[in-house]
């Protein structure tokens, strides 16, 4: 009879050094080291995710274009465009007349934006007996105007009312020419330019040095010169 078979015999357990040495001895050392440097970055960027912050609140809200109207503004009006200017027209001359103290009394034509002054001087300039401060010399002229130069204490006679204050009728005009030599004051002013103070002038020279001889003496009176004895010539006698 065959002799029974034992179990094989347990190997003896082995040491931990010598499955260390084995597990390197296949592994490797330059496999190891790949294997090491490896985990080492692996580690590395998960330690860097864990500990970088996170991004602020602001970063995660919606962002409004800077270009965008605001809703509760209305929308911008076009611009105007200015409308073509149209070419201007050519100033047109000044047609006035200068009457009075005078050279050259008479109708002047004058450039556009002409003044009172600039009429005098076109007629001549004033006389000896002229009173400019009667004038505004700085007026601008409008055409048909009439520019009368005074003689000193003279008004306008254009400027004098055709009837009194208070209902006084004026004095009437003399149905032929008036008698210097026995006029009275009120008859002497209803001649053209001859006021209040001229009339008085002509009677007080008529009082001192006797009855006018002639309609030229008027000369000598104040206040009257060339161009208002002129004026007078035909409407006066003695």
């Amino acid at each position: 009879m065959s002799e029974p078979q034992l179990p094989p015999r347990p190997a003896p357990p082995q040491r931990p050094l010598d499955v260390l040495q084995r597990w390197l001895a296949w592994v490797g050392l330059g496999r190891l080291v790949l294997a090491a440097v490896s985990v080492g970055v692996v580690s590395a960027g998960l330690f860097w995710l864990v500990r970088t912050e996170p991004p602020p609140v602001e970063a995660s809200l919606p962002v409004t274009s800077a270009t965008a109207p605001a809703a509760t503004l209305p929308p911008p009006e076009p611009a105007s465009v200015p409308a073509a200017s149209e070419p201007s027209a050519v100033p047109t001359p000044v047609v006035v007349h200068v009457a009075g103290a005078v050279v050259t009394p008479g109708v002047h034509e004058l450039a556009a934006g002409a003044r009172v002054l600039d009429a005098v001087r076109a007629a001549g300039g004033p006389d000896g007996d002229a009173d400019l401060d009667g004038l505004n010399l700085a007026s601008p002229l409008v055409d048909g105007q009439r520019v009368y130069v005074p003689v000193a204490g003279e008004v306008d006679p254009a400027s004098v009312p055709s009837g009194a204050a208070d209902g006084a009728s004026a004095p009437a005009h003399p149905s032929g020419p008036l008698d210097l030599n026995t006029a009275t004051a009120e008859q002497l002013e209803s001649l053209p330019g001859v006021g209040p103070s001229t009339a008085a002038a002509i009677v007080d020279d008529r009082d001192r040095n006797g009855p006018f001889a002639s309609v030229d003496d008027l000369d000598r009176v104040p206040g009257i010169g060339p161009t208002k004895l002129a004026a007078l010539r035909d409407l006066v006698t003695v």
